[in-house]
């Protein structure tokens, strides 16, 4: 067998110190920006109060400020806020606070009730002199003069909020938008890919099918016309692992068409039989019957322990591999293939395949291969949640060792 090395296991979660350093200045420049939304209005609005106000007035100066903080929590009570922040516009006469508050309720969608309401108040206070007794209700054109201030003063800061809402909803929509054209193109690619399965599908049949079916009828016709007894068990072995291929090649097949947009039963327009059962670890012994190999077979699994056919199905499939490279690469070979079950809490599958040195006098097959039979159960196996080792061994042999938990991942 070729090595293919030992798996690791999956690296730990990065914590906090394993953060790139330009991911922690993002999230450090976040963090400020938050900040600085909320702080650096209540900064313009405690600055408006001092300018606007002489300590030596602490009524006008006191609301002007706790309208200034109320600022902090703006974005969590808007509406509180913005009411908090009247007293200070109609007594304190500051603006930084009262249009900031009304901004905030225009940009995180209010009723139009309320926001109706609120550009009322806002006018309202800034309208009507403090005290009161100073409005002079005859004095048309500077009350008319005030009023237009006031409506334009509560317009600005609405429009600017329903812009900012607007055109969030836009971004939101922009992005929702580009996960539906990313969605569209994933189902196009999976389309494509079903497509292409099938094809692959029906080319497998005509070609692979077709071949070991003459491969079984020539064994066949061996195994009736032959005289020799050793040939005659070898064409018969021929023909029953011709079958057994065939078999696994229509399950093959079937899940392949399937996944291409029809279900089995519905292919090529008539009914389909059910595709052949899958491997497991009760056929282990014929599989090493008919390896023609030297294996030695220890199986030590307790029939009652319960063992998902998922996982019975990898560990077959891992002895299957394990037994061709033998045959590949250590023609003669002594193979020991271990099945046993982990001394752990929650007892898995312990698969081993370990071969000695191969015969030097042994007949060498050049048999074909890919080179990712490891490759292939080692993704296997972590699928499933286990483990892949394989490694040579000191005396020039090999081992191929597996450990499945007892049920998929």
């Amino acid at each position: 067998m070729t090595p293919a090395g030992t798996v690791t296991e999956p690296a730990p979660a990065a914590d906090a110190g394993d953060i790139p350093a330009a991911g922690r200045r993002g999230a450090r420049a976040a963090r400020w920006r938050q900040h600085a939304v909320l702080v650096v209005p209540t900064l313009l609005g405690i600055a408006d109060s001092f300018l606007v106000n002489d300590v030596d007035q602490p009524l006008e100066l006191g609301v002007s400020l706790l309208a200034a903080l109320a600022l902090l929590l703006r974005r969590r009570l808007p509406l509180t806020v913005f009411l908090a922040t009247m007293p200070g516009l109609y007594i304190g006469y500051i603006w930084f606070a009262p249009m900031i508050a009304l901004y905030t309720v225009a940009a995180l969608r209010p009723s139009r009730f309320r926001l109706g309401a609120c550009a009322f108040l806002l006018i309202a206070a800034h309208f009507f002199p403090y005290p009161i007794a100073d409005w002079e209700p005859t004095a048309y054109r500077e009350n008319t003069l005030v009023l237009i201030d006031a409506s334009v003063t509560s317009a600005g800061p609405i429009g600017l909020g329903l812009l900012v809402r607007t055109r969030r909803e836009l971004a939101a929509r922009v992005a929702d938008l580009t996960r539906s054209l990313e969605r569209e193109d994933r189902l196009i690619a999976d389309r494509v890919l079903a497509t292409e399965r099938a094809r692959l599908a029906r080319e497998m049949h005509d070609v692979v099918a077709h071949q070991v079916s003459l491969i079984s009828l020539q064994a066949g016709a061996l195994q009736v016309a032959s005289e020799d007894a050793g040939a005659r068990e070898g064409a018969r072995t021929i023909r029953q692992l011709s079958v057994r291929t065939l078999e696994e090649l229509r399950h093959m097949v079937g899940i392949l068409r399937a996944a291409g947009g029809r279900p089995p039963e519905e292919q090529d327009g008539a009914a389909q039989p059910a595709p052949a059962p899958q491997p497991d670890l009760a056929e282990l012994p014929r599989l090493i019957e008919m390896s023609a190999l030297d294996v030695t077979y220890e199986n030590g699994v307790d029939g009652d322990a319960p063992t998902d056919r998922t996982v019975e199905r990898a560990a077959f499939r891992t002895v299957q591999e394990a037994l061709t490279n033998v045959r590949k690469h250590a023609p003669g070979a002594r193979v020991r293939v271990r099945v046993a079950q982990p001394r752990t809490e929650e007892a898995g599958l312990l698969v081993e395949v370990r071969n000695g040195p191969p015969d030097a006098g042994a007949y060498a097959p050049q048999l074909p291969g890919g080179g990712h039979g490891l490759v292939g159960l080692r993704e296997r196996a972590q699928s499933l949640g286990g483990t892949l080792e394989a490694r040579p061994t000191p005396d020039g042999g090999f081992v191929v060792r597996a450990e499945f938990p007892p049920r998929a991942a």
